[in-house]
């Protein structure tokens, strides 16, 4: 179980700027937010507000030109590129659009492949896939899966090394309403049972009476006002 006194995620005052000469833009423009232990956040917003490049600045897949970002404690800043990511690998566990599974592998060997790049080869893929109500269909391969079928494996395969924190870029985008309901209140059920904090991307605002947070952002600036769900 997390520390519920330490922040799964704290990013204070994060700057990034993209791009060379006059198109370099500010991407994120002194962004904040604190994610505790077992909460669900989602953020909403036009494309191009900065939502992919606050995932990626969460996720150690880049670092601010200023700011700080934490997770459970640790300062990523501090942390060489080697170091980043292996602290990604064990620490940080991410879900992609449409599941983002490797063709030739079964739902199982998806969850043993994570675990090994992780150092972890004893992954218990049956109590995993069940978690997520994928059980039954562990030799399957994504081509034989429906699109919310692959996304649950994919949440499985993010959750294989217990991550105090589950980074979720656009769960919804490829499934139909009732599909996209399951898929996000799949994932309100792992923040609350397993204390991973869940930070979501998504347009879809039909999916959002799930989460216990909605923030907006803007032009690389996140509210600090909390929108109705």
């Amino acid at each position: 179980m997390n520390d519920h006194t330490v922040p799964s995620l704290e990013v204070t005052d994060a700057v990034l700027e993209l791009g060379d000469g006059e198109s370099r833009v500010r991407a994120l423009d002194e962004v904040s937010l604190t994610v505790m232990p077992g909460e669900f956040v989602a953020i909403v917003g036009p494309s191009g507000s900065g939502k992919s490049s606050l995932l990626a600045i969460a996720g150690a897949l880049s670092r601010p030109d200023s700011g700080t970002v934490r997770v459970h404690g640790t300062d990523l800043g501090r942390l060489s590129r080697g170091a980043a990511s292996r602290f990604r690998l064990r620490n940080i566990g991410f879900v992609f659009q449409s599941g983002n599974l490797l063709p030739a592998l079964t739902a199982a060997d998806q969850l043993r492949l994570a675990g090994r790049l992780a150092g972890n080869r004893h992954v218990d893929t049956v109590n995993l896939l069940d978690s997520v109500g994928m059980a039954h269909r562990a030799k399957h391969r994504p081509g034989q899966l429906s699109g919310g079928e692959r996304q649950r494996v994919g949440i499985a395969r993010a959750l294989v090394n217990s991550p105090s924190l589950l980074l979720v870029d656009e769960p919804t985008a490829a499934l139909d309403r009732r599909r996209s309901h399951e898929v996000v209140q799949l994932l309100a059920d792992r923040a609350h049972e397993s204390d991973v904090a869940v930070v979501m991307v998504t347009h879809d605002r039909d999916v959002l009476e799930h989460c216990d947070r909605v923030l907006e952002m803007v032009d690389g600036r996140l509210s600090e006002q909390v929108l109705a769900v």
